[in-house]
């Protein structure tokens, strides 16, 4: 077999026969090649490449065997590297690899050399998954002097602990020492006195590197370090730049450092902001021949008219292009998303604590390797214990600041597969929360009536007489088409009202960032009071002007903040569930509901029934009935899902108490996608259980890793008539604006591509 040969056979679709013989004498050429290097073997067994194992495993050949013929290769393994294959590209090997050939004898002697797991370390510089690596390739272009300096410490990762050691280099040991370290909270003391007494008992003229100021020396040049920038305790301030010699606040006077306590002379500050450069760690991605050629996948991949099946299929991207020309001449410059949320690093039973990791993906990677973990850089992480709201502005001016430089000045790179110097730019293409983040980074609020970001004060949206809260209720007809029938409906929507507006215009970057420049800048800060531009809550919702639209490009851009599917679908989920289910406590049709149905709507057989003193709420034909419903728990206890498809949800179903416990955010993408026509097909009247499958059939489209531009027009058409169906069976206090925001859904996906990658 010839050194990455032609492994289209791996994926590819053929007919059934011709596809299983194809499959199954590469398999057994696979297995071959595995088990013909003594050092793939462990415990007996090999890792197993499939799908469900992904090399995690160390099982025997027969049943690697049957693991790839039954669940076939994980992705990308087209290059055999957990199993000492020689990463080549698709070229001619001769051309890349320094003294190779294109034998098997070669290969199987590449295999048996002490292949060095920390090489691929320092190699990819940003935790990627094990693998074997080539021999750094003799350049044309002399590397850049940062570049230089990452190829030396590449050298020495082949240097032996000491002459003749066969186990550990230099690079290794100090690795794991340095993760023992980390691991066990040892201090720098610590790490001395156990470097001194290792030293001790290695031989003469060992390399281990004699304490951690040392170590830390050696691994800087990997470039990843973070610096520790104080911040005040409010929020207030960061102290950075001109203001990092400053030793109070200077808008609320909090001071930067705790009170001394005994004869300590470290000034120790109240709060700290660990913030994480991006430029190193996304220069490494043109240094490793791993992930140097994928970086240009974007502009190179052939891409279907009509379909989507990545965020460069979409018009945001294509957008972007044709306004900023000079930066997508250059395919290798990188795309960026960015993404916060709110986290416990105590545990969810512990004490209330809000941290904030901001984290950038790069888009540039093909489909299979863009969402990957590795390729997630931790850019930030904000400390708590209380939420920075939206003070997040004052947290991001470190990244916002380094976003700026590498789209004015850029940064000079090297491209190891070219083998050439180059100037490399990067843009953020846009963000991606949960809703209630969304508006501490947007600068529009989300909260009341005019939450919704996209309708923003054209919105029909009202506050509930009894229930207190906004409502969303009738707030979609205007979106249908001129003449569709539920425009002229007087019975099912408010009392006697017709529809006869038309829906609310999408503002574009430009036009928001001419209003947001009509307001002034505010103070920043916990403590600095509420602040409100003039017509705030009857004209707009804007509490700030958000630290993104400094960034030149973010007015051109087609989609600055994402929704969050999965945060819509799971809330859309409960209050489906808990309101058809009748859950105490969390159902929205409750006695303050059926109060506002008997003021707006005209629904007699959901008003209130008064008997002497009591009042009694009649059954409505959207609740299932006592016994109904325990069956659809029961059933809830049966279901078996597919190997990582799901959590176990029967362990989640308490059929005494008739309740789900612990529902996390995937587990009611799949109830809500797969479950919920199947649990209530039974126990519903057809056409509110019609409702409620298109909703689902919705959620499961959009979701889609392949879309077609055409059917996404349809499902934009389609949701309004679906949300008006709602609105016709479950009374105005269950539509709040997470059951508003699926209208939207549509345009993002049309704009931005597929819904995984945002």
């Amino acid at each position: 077999m010839k050194l990455m040969d032609d492994r289209s056979w791996m994926y590819r679709d053929l007919p059934q026969e011709l596809q299983m013989m194809d499959y199954c004498n590469g398999v057994q050429d696979f297995i071959n090649f595995a088990t013909s290097i003594p050092r793939n073997f462990t415990d007996g067994g090999i890792r197993c490449p499939c799908r469900k194992c992904k090399n995690l495993k160390f099982l025997h050949q027969d049943v690697v065997t049957m693991h790839l013929l039954t669940k076939g290769f994980m992705e990308d393994y087209l290059c055999w590297y957990a199993h000492r294959e020689l990463f080549v590209p698709n070229e001619s090997v001769e051309e890349q690899v320094v003294g190779s050939t294109s034998s098997v004898s070669n290969m199987h002697e590449v295999g048996n050399e002490n292949i060095n797991p920390y090489k691929n370390m320092v190699m990819d510089a940003m935790r990627m998954s094990e693998g074997n690596v080539r021999e750094c390739p003799i350049v044309e272009e002399e590397p850049n002097a940062d570049a230089t300096r990452f190829f030396n410490l590449l050298k020495d990762s082949d240097e032996p602990l000491w002459d003749g050691c066969m186990n550990h280099i230099k690079l290794s040991a100090v690795a794991q020492v340095f993760t023992i370290k980390s691991n066990h909270g040892l201090s720098e003391a610590g790490y001395d006195k156990i470097i001194e007494w290792a030293r001790s008992i290695l031989p003469e003229g060992n390399r281990l590197k004699e304490n951690f100021y040392a170590v830390k020396s050696m691994m800087k040049p990997l470039g990843l370090g973070y610096q520790k920038i104080d911040i005040c305790p409010n929020f207030c301030m960061l102290y950075y730049l001109k203001n990092a010699e400053m030793t109070e606040c200077m808008t609320c006077g909090h001071s930067r450092y705790k009170p001394r306590t005994g004869r300590g002379k470290t000034l120790v500050a109240y709060k700290k902001l660990r913030y994480f450069p991006i430029t190193l760690r996304l220069q490494r991605l043109f240094m490793s021949p791993r992930t140097t050629e994928h970086m240009t996948w974007h502009q190179s991949h052939h891409a279907v008219d009509g379909v989507m099946v990545h965020p460069s299929d979409g018009e945001a991207w294509k957008h972007f292009n044709s306004v900023h020309p000079h930066f997508s001449a250059e395919s290798r410059n990188v795309h960026l998303r960015l993404c916060t949320d709110e986290f416990n690093p105590l545990g969810s039973f512990a004490a209330p604590y809000s941290c904030w990791p901001v984290i950038l993906t790069v888009y540039n990677f093909p489909p299979g390797m863009c969402m990957r973990p590795e390729f997630m850089f931790l850019s930030m992480v904000i400390p708590g214990p209380s939420s920075p709201g939206r003070n997040i502005d004052v947290c991001l001016r470190p990244l916002i600041d380094e976003l700026m430089q590498w789209w004015s000045s850029e940064a000079l790179s090297y491209d190891i597969s070219r083998k050439q110097n180059f100037v490399i730019g990067a843009a953020l293409m846009w963000t991606i929360n949960d809703f209630l983040a969304y508006g501490m980074v947007s600068g529009w609020s989300t909260h009341g009536k005019l939450a919704c970001p996209y309708c923003m004060e054209n919105n029909k949206a009202f506050t509930l007489t009894n229930g207190g809260k906004a409502s969303f209720f009738n707030c979609h007809r205007h979106f249908l088409s001129p003449n569709h029938r539920y425009r002229k409906n007087k019975n099912d929507f408010f009392i006697d009202r017709v529809e006869k507006d038309v829906a609310p215009p999408r503002l574009s970057g430009v036009e928001l960032f001419d209003v947001v420049s009509e307001y002034g800048d505010i103070v920043f800060g916990l403590q600095s009071g509420k602040q409100k531009f003039p017509g705030f809550g009857l004209t707009h919702y804007w509490v700030k002007r958000s630290i993104f639209w400094e960034l030149l490009y973010w007015k051109t851009n087609f989609l600055r903040h994402n929704l969050d599917v999965m945060h819509i679908e799971k809330n859309m989920f409960e209050n489906i569930f808990n309101t058809v289910m009748d859950v105490k406590g969390k159902t929205k049709d409750n006695i303050k509901a059926r109060l506002d149905v008997a003021m707006f709507c005209n629904r007699k057989n959901m008003e209130l029934v008064c008997d002497g003193s009591q009042v009694a709420k009649p059954r409505t034909s959207f609740v299932l009935e006592k016994n109904a419903e325990l069956l659809v728990y029961k059933w809830l206890k049966s279901p078996c899902f597919p190997d990582g498809h799901a959590s176990n949800i029967s362990r989640l179903v308490n059929t005494e108490e008739c309740r789900l416990y612990g529902m996390k955010s995937h587990n009611c993408h799949v109830f809500m996608q797969t479950l919920i026509p199947l649990a209530f097909r039974d126990f519903l009247p057809k056409g509110i259980w019609d409702a409620l499958t298109e909703i689902s059939h919705f959620f499961r489209d959009i979701c889609s890793s392949k879309l077609n531009v055409d059917h996404i027009e349809r499902l934009e058409t389609n949701i309004i008539e679906t949300i008006c169906k709602l609105e016709i069976i479950f009374p105005p206090s269950f539509f709040d604006s997470i059951e508003h925001l699926p209208v939207h859904l549509p345009f993002e996906v049309k704009v931005g591509g597929p819904v995984q990658y945002r």
